[in-house]
C-alpha cells in the first residue's frame, strides 16, 4: 500500500514539475532558465493541464527574461529564425493562441513591422543581442513585462 502511494504522489509530482537540464562547457555560465525554480504563477497549474502553446509561451518568457537579464544596457533581445530566410526581429511581443499557436510581433533590420505566427511543433528561434535601434533611450526589455502578467489574473479573451 505505502508503494502504491509513493507511485502516484510521484506521478502527481512529475505532472506538476516539469523536467530541465543544461550542461556548459563553463562551469561559471550564469546561471539558465533551465537551471532557475519556476515562478510560482506558472508552478500554479499543472504542466499535463496546459496547451502546448501555453506551455512554450511561459518557457519561451523564462528564456528571454534570463537571456535579456545577461545584456548590458547597449543592447536589446532580438530573434533570429532558423529554417529560412526570415532575418532577425527585433521582440516587442509574444503571444499564443490555444492549442498550439505561437505569435511573434516586432521589427525587422529595416525597422518594418513583423510579425511571425508558428505552430509549436515548429517553434524553432535563436535569441540574439543586437545594439538598441534607439541609442539614447534606456533597453526595452520585454522579458520583464511578459512575466508581469503571471502576477495579475489573464483578462477574458487575453
Amino acid at each position: 500500500m505505502t508503494d502504491e502511494i509513493f507511485t502516484t504522489a510521484d506521478a502527481l509530482e512529475a505532472s506538476i514539475l516539469p523536467c530541465a537540464r543544461v550542461v556548459h562547457s563553463d562551469p561559471n555560465m550564469p546561471a539558465t532558465a533551465e537551471q532557475q525554480p519556476l515562478p510560482a504563477a506558472v508552478s500554479k497549474k499543472p504542466v499535463d493541464q496546459k496547451s502546448p502553446a501555453e506551455w512554450a509561451y511561459e518557457r519561451l518568457i523564462l528564456y528571454i527574461r534570463n537571456f535579456e537579464g545577461q545584456l548590458d544596457t547597449k543592447h536589446e533581445i532580438a530573434m533570429g529564425f532558423a529554417g529560412g530566410d526570415a532575418g532577425v526581429l527585433r521582440i516587442e511581443g509574444l503571444g499564443y493562441f490555444d492549442p498550439d499557436m505561437i505569435t511573434f510581433y516586432g521589427r525587422d533590420d529595416d525597422g518594418a513591422k513583423t510579425q511571425l505566427v508558428q505552430h509549436v511543433t515548429q517553434l524553432n528561434v535563436m535569441l540574439r543581442a543586437i545594439p538598441r535601434a534607439e541609442p539614447d533611450t534606456p533597453p526595452r526589455r520585454i522579458g520583464f513585462r511578459l512575466a508581469k502578467d503571471w502576477d495579475e489574473p489573464p483578462r477574458a479573451g487575453a
